[in-house]
């Protein structure tokens, strides 16, 4: 990816350590290393300040070899794969949320052994389903597009929305724990309604 070795002769040019930079972007070092490396890219935000810190223009800190190579990421196959793991992690989770009761109820110690197995599998799951989403950052190819076809990101609605995402994800948590609950008590009411 052309946009690293940008980065990097850049940053040589003006004598500038990768801590240096990082906070100057106010990002991490291994951030700035990530970028020069081609494992992440920066986002129109962080682009944009570098090209200020470097005294350039963002169109010759990227090259548009680089926006294609952002748009090879987010292929058709990347997003069907991605499907499959979200699809994988949907089935397991079930599984494990409904298996879990009966199996503890009919055969106590194996069976919480089983479950715990069936759990461990199910994160192993959810980990790959989150790094995926980590290397594929369709947000980020978005952003340069926009920005190089002339058209203005609202900067108000985008960190609004920036700024909804950890509390999404808390209420997201506390919903599937509390669906998780109303299951296994359901569970465990059947099974003691059937015996």
């Amino acid at each position: 990816m052309e946009i690293g070795a940008q980065i990097k002769k850049y940053r040589a040019k003006f004598n500038l350590s990768q801590e240096e930079l990082a906070e100057k972007l106010y990002v991490t070092r291994q951030t700035i290393s990530n970028w020069e490396t081609g494992k992440s890219y920066p986002d129109i935000h962080s682009a944009l300040l570098m090209s200020s810190v470097f005294q350039t223009s963002l169109d010759q800190l990227i090259i548009k070899g680089d926006l294609e190579l952002m748009k090879e990421d987010i292929r058709k196959e990347d997003i069907k794969t991605f499907k499959f793991y979200g699809n994988i992690y949907t089935v397991l989770l079930t599984v494990c949320v409904l298996s879990f009761a009966p199996l503890v109820y009919y055969f106590y110690l194996w069976g919480m052994a089983v479950s715990l197995v069936l759990f461990i599998i199910t994160f192993m799951v959810a980990l790959k389903v989150e790094k995926f989403k980590k290397q594929t950052d369709v947000q980020t190819y978005k952003e340069f597009l926009a920005f190089m076809n002339g058209q203005r990101l609202d900067e108000i609605s985008k960190k609004q929305e920036e700024a909804k995402r950890p509390y999404q994800k808390i209420l997201l948590a506390i919903a599937s724990g509390f669906i998780a609950l109303v299951i296994l008590s359901l569970s465990f009411a059947i099974l003691k309604f059937i015996n």
